[in-house]
């Protein structure tokens, strides 16, 4: 099947865009930059706390050690966010479970944030203030993870219609637009960081990021409308939406009601997926799609 001159090129630019994050030997790197960051993490604040670092950095470098772990798991999210874009294009459900991976790794940072405004040597009477919101962060995180291994046992990867010419510019849409929200994502991460670090702002990254999901996922389902309009996979889609629109509502919520909002987005991902599974269309609805299906493709 020969395509566009535009859509290989937009293969072109996603597969080696993947590659190089995706390949051993980009996880390779990433681990490596990982450590590098936790290492250098450490060794700034410490040099910050003997009050060797020039005045315009000690500023910006905090002087709790537990910070640095904060720092490396916000890098690691930003890795997963990487993997959430590239598994769009493959499975909605797959992406839909990444995006709910985050959340679990997003409620463990936030049990690090916590900690990080205790004094040094921690001590159980500032400790105590917090572990309400600590235990709710790490059983929430424990539940998602617990809900993510029945959902996906669920997914089934079955195209939305036989169609290879239908299948492959679908694909390439969804590389395109996973494209658009790795640009989208890079300004997002650039300005963020750039006004917390210098204009003290809170640090909004992956509250703004699926904010932009929520688009996109509403856009692919309008999409995937032209290749298969059955109202199973229409109800599939626009349940996803709702529930990246929920997750977006516990990035923001205070700890507790994060881990119970978050717990209940993934039961909502996993409820979704067995229904659309189970799901078996009337009579008259098969029929539509089947007179459909002659229509684009001829009789069999």
């Amino acid at each position: 099947m020969v395509l566009h001159p535009f859509h290989t090129s937009v293969n072109c630019v996603f597969d080696k865009i993947e590659h190089a994050f995706e390949g051993a030997k980009g996880q390779r790197n990433v681990g490596n930059l990982l450590v590098m960051v936790f290492i250098f993490g450490l060794a700034g604040i410490q040099l910050n706390r003997f009050n060797l670092l020039p005045e315009a950095v000690a500023a910006l470098t905090p002087t709790s050690h537990l910070t640095a772990i904060e720092l490396v798991f916000t890098v690691l999210l930003a890795f997963e966010v990487l993997s959430l874009l590239f598994s769009l294009v493959y499975s909605v459900s797959v992406s839909v479970g990444k995006q709910v991976e985050i959340l679990s790794l997003v409620l463990l940072r936030d049990i690090f944030k916590e900690i990080s405004k205790l004094h040094e040597p921690i001590v159980w009477r500032e400790m105590s203030h917090f572990m309400v919101d600590i235990g709710a962060l790490a059983l929430g995180s424990l539940l998602i993870f617990i809900i993510l291994s029945f959902y996906y046992r669920q997914i089934e990867q079955k195209p939305l219609n036989n169609d290879d010419r239908d299948t492959a510019t679908f694909i390439v849409i969804k590389k395109l637009i996973a494209l658009v929200m790795l640009a989208g994502f890079l300004v997002i991460l650039g300005m963020n960081w750039w006004f917390s670090l210098f204009h003290g702002l809170p640090n909004k990254t992956f509250e703004s990021f699926y904010t932009l999901l929520i688009f996109s996922d509403i856009l692919i389902m309008l999409i995937s409308m032209r290749y298969g309009s059955s109202y199973r996979v229409a109800f599939r889609n626009s349940g996803f939406a709702i529930a990246t629109l929920i997750i977006r509502v516990a990035l923001i919520s205070p700890p507790l009601y994060s881990a119970i909002i978050g717990v209940c987005s993934a039961l909502l991902v996993l409820g979704i997926r067995i229904a659309y599974n189970k799901y078996t269309p009337s009579g008259y609805q098969q029929q539509r799609e089947d007179r459909r299906r002659t229509k684009c493709h001829g009789p069999n």
